[in-house]
């Protein structure tokens, strides 16, 4: 068989045609991208457009609102229908939120002191005890018979010193008579002297005793709740144990102990040099507020691994609403802005040149370049852009543009923005005058019946008998507009 011969169908050369076209493909994967970015700002964010082609598309989808289906009765010029609230001056307080956890003020493990056998439990699990409360009883027997030794022991040594103080004054009266020698009674004053410094060690043995016999009795240390109780009536306890008896916990008040940014020191440590600050502790929403404490201390160092300082606040918690060792979020007052002014956080847009509002004025709107002071979910501060008593749009930014006729609906019975959301298909539609401004129906023209279609052969008679049927309402320039109910 001879191999130096390939025939032309077998050669396996990717084609140059075949390449171009794998080329071709990524080509036109790329461009569809940027396509579908332009499609997305053209249909559902004009608003980012630059101004002519915003201009032009807005004027396109209010005609379309206007016309409804078919076109019918084309307006370029209908108002956007929107919501507007007042520009106000208020106080707005100044929070820094930090995420902590709580712990007890003061935690105890209550342990034996002695060794024992444990004759009662005085206390329930969960109970709050006070101060001096006997929690439990260790077997006193041994401590006591200790106790009454060292009593008895005392009283013996005070009856020899008596004896002696005795001998002593007899030397004394003898040495003046030369019938005793110095010596005796020097010996004499000395054993005295001892008998008394024993008394006292007998003195020392009693106060131990009772000390010891004290620990039999096994009290609160402060005023607090107890735990689950470790041991049981019946066990022998021992004062080396490690797991002690129960925990008291002091929770009434309760420290929670919270981190906040470095960045945020420098305003901490000014307005607490000014007085106490509040402090409030969030629940899981993030809204509700579990309690309101002040803040007690403030960490001599920062974290270098987080960049952060430790603060710690201290709570009544009356109602026990925090619990040692729950997450909690804390706000952190340390200013109040006095007399801002204050719209809504809705009104505040965002654009490739930074920060806007709409402002309504009588029926249009002008774009405002504003700057935010502090912003949250519920409204923000405007420093310059907004004076009090303007008004500014919270709803319908979908179609607006800078000098765009606007309708201003109430929170009552508010309209629509047009364009918020995508209309059903073969849904019916009124233009904005036609729903806000009413007029009597000039004049009914009657058409012959039409064949409903499959998708409307659900509908009652009633709206089928209204369908055929449409109303001319005059128009603001002088023409008639169809409106179909």
């Amino acid at each position: 068989m001879k191999t130096d011969r390939f025939e032309k169908p077998f050669t396996t050369v990717p084609s140059v045609r075949r390449i171009k076209r794998r080329w071709g493909r990524w080509v036109v994967g790329i461009a569809i991208i940027p396509a579908m970015a332009a499609g997305y700002l053209w249909f559902y964010a004009p608003q980012h457009l630059p101004g002519y082609l915003g201009q032009y598309r807005q004027a396109q989808i209010q005609a379309s609102d206007a016309g409804g289906r078919g076109g019918r009765g084309l307006r370029g010029d209908a108002p956007v229908p929107v919501l507007a609230t007042l520009a106000k001056k208020a106080d707005v307080p100044v929070y820094f939120d930090g995420v902590g956890t709580s712990r007890a003020l003061n935690t105890v493990t209550v342990k034996a002191q002695v060794d024992g056998k444990l004759m009662s439990v005085n206390f329930k699990e969960g109970q709050d005890v006070d101060q001096d409360f006997v929690l439990a009883e260790i077997d006193a027997t041994i401590y006591q018979a200790q106790y009454d030794q060292a009593v008895a022991k005392k009283a013996m040594d005070e009856a020899q010193l008596a004896n002696a103080r005795l001998d002593l004054e007899r030397y004394a009266r003898l040495m003046q008579t030369n019938s005793a020698t110095r010596q005796q009674h020097d010996t004499q004053r000395a054993l005295v002297a001892q008998l008394e410094a024993q008394v006292q060690a007998d003195q020392g043995a009693i106060e131990n005793s009772k000390a010891i016999l004290s620990y039999t009795r096994i009290i609160a240390p402060l005023a607090g709740r107890t735990g689950i109780r470790q041991v049981d009536a019946g066990n022998i306890v021992h004062a080396a144990d490690t797991t002690g008896i129960v925990v008291i916990t002091q929770v009434k008040p309760i420290a929670v102990i919270f981190t906040l940014p470095q960045q945020r020191l420098a305003q901490v440590n000014k307005a607490f040099a000014r007085g106490a600050l509040s402090v409030q502790a969030l629940g899981d929403d993030n809204r509700t507020v579990l309690d309101r404490g002040t803040l007690t201390v403030i960490d001599n160092q920062v974290d270098q691994t987080t960049g952060t300082v430790k603060l710690k606040a201290e709570f009544p918690n009356q109602d026990l609403q925090i619990w040692p060792g729950q997450f909690v979020n804390v706000k952190l007052l340390v200013d109040t802005l006095r007399q801002v002014i204050v719209v809504p956080s809705a009104a505040v847009q965002r654009g490739p040149n930074g920060t806007f509002a709409y402002v309504a004025n009588d029926d249009t709107v002008t774009v405002h370049p504003v700057t935010v002071a502090q912003q949250d979910d519920i409204e923000a501060v405007i420093a310059a852009g907004i004076d009090e008593g303007e008004r500014v749009v919270t709803t319908g930014f979908s179609q607006l543009t800078d000098g765009a006729k606007i309708a201003i609906g109430t929170q009552e019975d508010p309209q629509r923005p047009a364009g918020s959301e995508r209309r059903r298909r073969g849904s019916p539609r009124e233009t904005p005058a036609a729903r806000s401004e009413p007029t009597p129906r000039t004049e009914t023209v009657a058409r012959p019946a039409e064949t409903p279609s499959s998708g409307a052969s659900g509908q009652p008679a009633a709206a089928s008998e209204q369908s055929r049927d449409t109303a001319q309402r005059p128009t603001p320039s002088g023409g008639t507009a169809t409106a179909t109910p």
